[in-house]
């Protein structure tokens, strides 16, 4: 058993058990329709699938078992490889997992495998934006039709990156808003966690970007007039994500750099105003003290009125304290 398996095998085990391979076809009223068993022609869309799993589909497809084992990967890279006339076309995708909060936006690979026969998709989790594929929801979709499916996908992944960066640029303006006030270190780790995510982000995109060029070659897919023009529009849907998410970034670095000096400023006030406030307080303290001790005080301690003169005196002097402290921005 090579490493791949071993890797599928420990995945196997570890995972929440949630998988499974499906079927569609194009009917004869143009709708994308599930059906129960693999024929030719036939969309194959595989989540977590096990070795069993893929062993199958490999030996009903005629396709390496190794290209199935080396996508289910979290790390896979973006890239292209032909065996014979098996093509295989890894590109990441963005998703959104509300399980772990520190890394909300994250990206997986896509493993898109094509032959004369079927087109299969495999990834480790379900990928939601195929869903508009399996609900024959996208325009001139027919499953059949190969190289404009492959080129759907890889547009729609595109688009989805686009979407996943204007949620986090809302997020980050959020963010700002309880910043202004904050002293703590949450929300700057909030915002260190979306810096993180939109490097894999731009890590992705870019590999995307490799993929695509190589496909407007020609020689990977054969290209009509409007494939061309479809992947024309995934191109620059791409570099749009990767331009968007490169100014999120610089903004998002450059406003942690800012509100971390704006936090320990906040602090500093905070400080400055505690202390003030110590002065101010420590003054009928200290008046106490000193007229607790064993002094002569002359008329002033006999009168019936020195408690109550001393206690104006304490409050005279304390707002006189406050008003110089005041004047000096300590309060």
């Amino acid at each position: 058993m090579n490493h791949s398996l071993l890797f599928m095998v420990f995945l196997r085990y570890n995972s929440n058990g949630d998988n499974m391979i499906r079927y569609y076809k194009t009917n004869d009223q143009n709708q994308t329709i599930e059906i129960k068993q693999m024929e030719s022609n036939c969309w194959i869309d595989m989540k977590n699938p096990t070795v069993e799993e893929m062993n199958k589909i490999s030996k009903k497809t005629n396709i390496d078992l190794n290209l199935f084992t080396t996508v289910i990967d979290d790390e896979e890279i973006s890239r292209i490889e032909e065996h014979n006339d098996v093509k295989l076309i890894v590109v990441n995708y963005p998703y959104i997992t509300e399980k772990d909060i520190k890394n909300k936006y994250n990206t997986l690979p896509l493993g898109i495998i094509t032959n004369k026969d079927y087109l299969v998709t495999i990834s480790i989790r379900k990928s939601e934006f195929l869903n508009p594929f399996r609900n024959s929801s996208v325009k001139d979709f027919f499953v059949y039709k190969k190289t404009r499916f492959i080129l759907q996908i890889l547009y729609s992944i595109s688009t989805n990156y686009l979407k996943n960066l204007r949620a986090i640029n809302k997020e980050i303006n959020q963010k700002e808003k309880t910043l202004y006030h904050s002293t703590g270190n949450k929300e700057l780790v909030n915002l260190l966690n979306l810096e993180k995510s939109l490097v894999y982000f731009i890590t992705s995109l870019k590999g995307n970007d490799v993929v695509l060029e190589k496909l407007t070659r020609g020689n990977i897919l054969n290209l009509y007039e409007e494939d061309k023009d479809l992947l024309e529009d995934a191109i620059i849907e791409n570099k749009q994500g990767i331009e968007m998410a490169n100014i999120y970034r610089e903004i998002l670095t450059s406003t942690t750099d800012t509100y971390a000096t704006i936090i320990s400023n906040n602090l500093n006030v905070i400080m400055k105003f505690l202390a003030g406030i110590t002065i101010v307080f420590s003054i009928p303290t200290m008046i106490a003290s000193f007229l607790g001790m064993n002094v002569p005080l002359g008329k002033v301690g006999s009168s019936d009125f020195s408690f109550l003169l001393l206690v104006i005196l304490s409050i005279l002097l304390s707002i006189l304290v406050a008003i110089i402290l005041k004047k000096k921005n300590m309060l």
